[in-house]
């Protein structure tokens, strides 16, 4: 794959020093890792081709999981290891959301209402799965938290990845569901709602919200239910997609959307005279491919509301398929569908990379016929200053270094001047 001509690094190096709203103490981490990922701050090494002698530079990667260009290799990785738990059955797509009025809530406690947004429609699943009218059985579910639509706007929603089927509460048979539904979608929706309200307005109990700016009012319990009190009322969209063909096609979705953050660097088409231009689907007009132009410092605005707090795991199992159930929850219902435990593929990460672009990394790209081969270990800025600091340093090496990297004067001053939002 062609790298892109413009990254989200591109932008943020270039505009970000000037951004004029409050950063808190994560996105601030988040920009300065996109902004040194594979350049020579993070230091490397250097290869040769063993054959005609050409010599290319590797910079490390920042290995965030906000970098469009670190996500390929994890995302490789994680669907490697989740084979393992596919079973030989047709699968769900089940899409929980919220509306606005707790989307507002949910973006100044994100920690709090992520979690809530999971609790919520893992036991909406689960709870429907196990009543004997619709299928009477114990289910899992992988559950992937996604904050953001097409245009970047804020869009909390929790995708559901569901086997058409469950193990039966006595644990002696296969439950399978009907081959194209489900779960009834409006039964659903109802229960998810009042998981939601009751969950959210303990929390609020609790004191574990906070409130600021335009919802500063919300604080008291009074404000809090007439606020969510529109909520209570409307039908919340929790909406299925056409059941999956089978586990080549899980493990494809998987592998596209659990390791993408608000956008690639693939859709970003142009930045000029401060603005930048990306692709986007309108899904109201059947996914009609559209372009879409906003100031830097709005599509910056946009891109951090969607970094995660710090920990955050936004990709979890329920049921059957969650970590304690797996050894024998899991393992009785491969017994029961006569399907036997696939063992991963072996490779190392190399391996991973050429199945993902179809080219090997030690092939040289000049001849086609060398090996790249490293000749010499590029040391990171901070190794330098550490020797510097010891008086153990190249004085040439360091200056190189340095001057390569002179727009990272600018990002440490972004640092200096950040104001931290610690609410």
């Amino acid at each position: 794959m062609p790298r892109p001509i413009l990254e989200v690094a591109d932008i943020l190096r270039r505009h970000a020093l000037d951004y004029p709203h409050l950063l808190s103490s994560e996105q601030v981490r988040v920009i300065r890792a996109l902004q040194v990922c594979r350049t020579a701050h993070l230091g490397g090494h250097a290869e040769r081709c063993d054959n005609c002698e050409h010599k290319r530079h590797a910079y490390n990667s920042c290995r965030n999981r906000h970098c469009p260009k670190c996500q390929s290799l994890a995302k490789a990785k994680w669907v490697q290891k989740q084979v393992a738990d596919l079973l030989p059955v047709p699968y769900f797509h089940v899409v929980f959301t919220m509306p606005p009025a707790v989307a507002a809530v949910a973006k100044q406690n994100q920690e709090v209402v992520y979690d809530i947004l999971f609790r919520a429609a893992a036991q909406t699943l689960q709870t429907i799965a196990k009543t004997p009218k619709h299928l009477g059985a114990e289910i899992g579910l992988l559950a992937v938290l996604h904050t953001w639509g097409q245009n970047l706007h804020y869009h909390p929603h929790v995708h559901c990845v569901v086997p058409g089927g469950g193990l039966s509460l006595d644990g002696e048979r296969w439950v399978a569901s009907r081959p194209k539904f489900f779960l009834p979608v409006r039964v659903l929706s109802r229960l998810y709602r009042r998981l939601f309200l009751s969950f959210l307005n303990q929390a609020h109990r609790d004191g574990r919200l906070t409130f600021h700016d335009s919802l500063a009012g919300l604080a008291t319990i009074e404000a809090f239910d007439r606020h969510l009190a529109e909520a209570r009322e409307v039908e919340w969209v929790v909406y299925t997609k056409p059941p999956f063909g089978g586990p080549e096609q899980v493990v494809a979705y998987v592998g596209r959307y659990t390791h993408r953050v608000a956008i690639s660097n693939n859709r970003l088409l142009k930045l000029e005279d401060g603005k930048v231009t990306f692709r986007w689907k309108d899904y109201r007009e059947g996914k009609a491919q559209k372009a879409m132009t906003l100031d830097a410092h709005d599509f910056i605005g946009r891109y951090l509301q969607h970094i995660l707090p710090k920990g955050f795991v936004r990709i979890r199992n329920f049921g059957i398929l969650s970590t304690r159930n797996r050894p024998t929850k899991l393992t009785r219902c491969r017994e029961l569908l006569g399907a036997p435990a696939p063992a991963l593929a072996a490779g190392n990460w190399k391996d991973l990379l050429k199945k993902l672009t179809g080219k090997s990394i030690d092939e040289c790209p000049v001849c086609k016929k060398g090996r790249m081969q490293t000749v010499e270990r590029i040391p990171s800025i901070r190794e330098l200053q550490e020797d510097c600091t010891l008086g153990q340093y190249n004085p040439r090496l360091l200056l190189s270094r340095l001057q390569a990297n002179c727009w990272l004067n600018r990002l440490e001053r972004l640092r200096s001047l950040a104001v931290f939002d610690t609410s």
